[in-house]
């Protein structure tokens, strides 16, 4: 099938009774649509209205791996767009743009009719008008690499969308090289070749690099103190050495996370100052884990590696890396931005979807070191040709930095300085991603066959792992096939065929081992299967294999983990790396169910030295609840006795030995056990 084909689409308008089964996971069978139809073929425009409650859907025949991509422009009415598979499993999820035109698409993983329901965004009982929705493009996935990397990016191209872009290289060459949609929506400027972007995270690789090349000249030694080149930083219990700071193994505080906890928004711009890194890591009573024993992403860390590095050097790190890097290797589209009020040239503003439009939204402060460089494709493209052959640094830096660190127990991290690493069709590959508030990266090498590619995106909601997918068709020669035999049990296995009955050995609640107050729990009605973060809403999961899961609405998917005897013990949560999760037991996973009595305990005004920051808790309506200045009022969920969590956070209640509250311990995936104590 190709765009010279009708595609079928049928329109039937919904009720309020159909909505009930709208929300995140909501199912529809083919059978329910309605015998008038309008048949649309591709480029073809329908024009519909929508108010509070109703459902509109649209069906589209598709066969197995087409490729499908439309957009609605949200005339009057803000619309979210839901994508069911023909079994009536969400598989895509559209929305978050209030006005304007919003696209959707992507592949199908079965022939049949793919539902496309379109509901009114929000819960205004009043909210409703006009929008109009049109089919571009309906055809095979494409099997050209080139190709491909088009219907990726589709959805973030045109005059109206933030854009991206993707570069690919081999050997010195470069294979491909293409740019979408808009850097700059207020200006008009589209995305090109030379617009320099938020590479985010994917700056740590540079900052790991600039200790290395200080370590080559004698001038630090990665073994070293970090209080011998920062000594205003306390003293733990255990040494922090340089090594710990750019592979994740420090034990400090977060300090993203960390400033969340005090009302810092961070989505709202708040101001942060590099200086505050160490004034935070100065306050920390201490570290979180021994250093070197446990991996735990941390920003602190990569702020305070380039601090060493300007102690070492006398330069400021902007400038270093200008004199050591950049300007050596010919990057001349690449700099720091040394705070978020500086100017970068011809660069893309990060773009996040919101009620009214695409906002502009900035980037985060205090992020020099641990993120803070703009770039662009093709000086990624030289940086990676320096890792070929370098011409600054040395190989045997560049070895150890693309190195998974061993911790303290023997156990490997995946993660060298400042690269994670890993494999992928039977070639080693080094990659790094990253996020700044609305900017998206990936750098991805592959060393053997002296190849990789970057993906970069100005839009908040772009996927960066898509050249994972792109690096498989870029150099799929290189590559090796799956195993026969694992190959054929994946084209054996048919979502269709799993029994319901076997997820109840999964059935209950996981503690993630990084954050035990973070708790994932895992449901069945009939044949569908649910996980529930703390916190969070409950997403449908789907199954891959006889153990593994796909989460639907979110990049992550679960393996569960059984013991020697067969019993499951635990899972791996895959989604910006894997973390273990154990399995609760039977007393555990029962919860605690508080009485009114014993919320009364914990309501009161609470104080974090470290912080500085108050926290009140109040009892309404059998709830305990969270208020903060200028966090949002949370209301929280009990887990086991004496802890709570809500507002993306955990608490774990303080006794005194007669049993009264005292204070509470503080914590999210990355900053944990900050302490809170009762003032009245």
């Amino acid at each position: 099938m190709n765009t010279r084909f009708a595609c079928r689409l049928r329109r039937t308008p919904g009720s309020a009774a159909s909505a009930l089964c709208a929300g995140l996971l909501a199912l529809f069978a083919a059978a329910d649509v309605a015998a008038q139809s309008t048949e649309l073929e591709v480029g073809r425009t329908l024009s519909g209205t929508l108010a509070a409650g109703d459902t509109a859907r649209y069906t589209i025949e598709a066969d197995e791996n087409d490729f499908v991509l439309g957009e609605v422009d949200q005339v009057s009415v803000d619309v979210t767009a839901r994508v069911l598979d023909p079994g009536g499993t969400q598989v895509g999820r559209f929305g978050g743009l209030g006005r304007g035109v919003e696209r959707f698409g992507g592949r199908t993983s079965g022939a049949g009719i793919h539902t496309l329901e379109l509901i009114v965004a929000g819960d205004d009982p009043k909210a409703g008008g006009r929008y109009e929705i049109t089919l571009l493009r309906h055809e095979p996935v494409a099997t050209d690499p080139e190709a491909l990397a088009d219907q990726i990016m589709s959805r973030f191209d045109g005059p109206h969308s933030p854009g991206g872009a993707v570069r690919v290289w081999r050997d010195g060459r470069t294979l491909f090289s293409k740019t979408y949609g808009m850097a700059n929506l207020a200006y008009g400027l589209p995305f090109e070749e030379d617009t320099r972007t938020n590479i985010g995270s994917t700056s740590k690789q540079f900052t790991a690099f600039a200790i290395m090349l200080q370590a080559e000249r004698g001038l630090l030694s990665l073994d070293d103190d970090i209080r011998k080149h920062i000594p205003e930083l306390p003293e733990f219990d255990q040494t922090i050495r340089v090594k710990h700071l750019v592979t994740h193994t420090s034990g400090l505080r977060e300090f993203l996370n960390l400033l969340r906890m005090t009302g810092r928004r961070l989505d709202h711009g708040d101001w942060i100052d590099r200086s505050e890194l160490i004034d935070i890591v100065q306050r920390q009573p201490a570290l979180q884990n021994e250093p070197g024993a446990e991996w735990n992403y941390n920003n602190t860390a990569f702020g305070l590696a380039a601090v060493i590095v300007e102690r070492t050097s006398g330069q400021d790190f902007p400038v270093f890396m200008q004199e050591n890097v950049f300007g050596p290797l010919g990057m001349t589209g690449t700099m720091v931005r040394p705070s978020t009020r500086h100017i970068v040239p011809n660069m893309s503003e990060g773009y996040t979807p919101g009620p009214d439009g695409y906002r502009q939204i900035g980037d985060l402060g205090g992020a020099v070191g641990a993120g803070a460089i703009y770039s662009t494709i093709g000086d990624l493209q030289t940086w990676a040709e320096n890792y070929a052959n370098p011409r600054v640094g040395t190989r045997e830096s560049v070895d150890a930095m693309t190195t998974s660190f061993v911790l303290n127990d023997g156990e490997e991290t995946g993660y060298g300085y400042g690269l994670s690493v890993g494999e992928q069709g039977g070639l080693k590959r080094v990659s790094h991603g990253g996020a700044d508030v609305a900017h998206r990266s990936m750098f991805v090498y592959f060393p053997e066959i002296n190849a990789g590619l970057t993906t970069q995106s100005n839009h908040a909601q772009f996927d960066s792992g898509v050249a994972y997918e792109l690096a498989a068709a870029f150099f799929r020669d290189a590559m090796e096939e799956e195993d026969e035999a694992v190959a054929a049990a994946a084209g054996e296995f048919d979502p269709a065929d799993y029994d319901p009955g076997d997820f109840d050995d999964f059935v209950g609640r996981y503690s993630l081992d990084a954050a035990p107050n973070f708790i994932l729990t895992f449901t069945r009605e009939d044949d569908t299967f649910y996980a529930q973060a703390t916190d969070q809403q409950r997403l449908e999961i789907v199954p891959t294999s006889d153990s593994t899961f796909r989460l639907l609405a979110v990049e992550a998917s679960v393996t569960f983990l059984r013991d020697p005897e067969g019993d499951v013990e635990g899972l791996t949560l895959h989604q910006n790396g894997d973390n273990h999760a154990t399995r609760l037991g039977d007393d555990e996973a029962q919860g605690w169910e508080p009485t009114a009595e014993d919320l009364a305990d914990f309501a009161g005004r609470f104080f974090s030295d470290e912080l500085e920051t108050f926290y009140s808790f109040t009892v309404e309506d059998g709830t305990l609840v969270l208020h903060q200045r200028r966090l949002d009022r949370a209301e929280l969920e009990p887990g086991e006795e004496d802890q709570f969590s809500g507002g993306g956070l955990s608490f774990a209640f303080e006794r005194d030995r007669n049993g009264q509250v005292i204070g509470f311990y503080l914590s999210n995936v990355r900053t944990r056990d900050v302490r809170f104590g009762r003032v009245r």
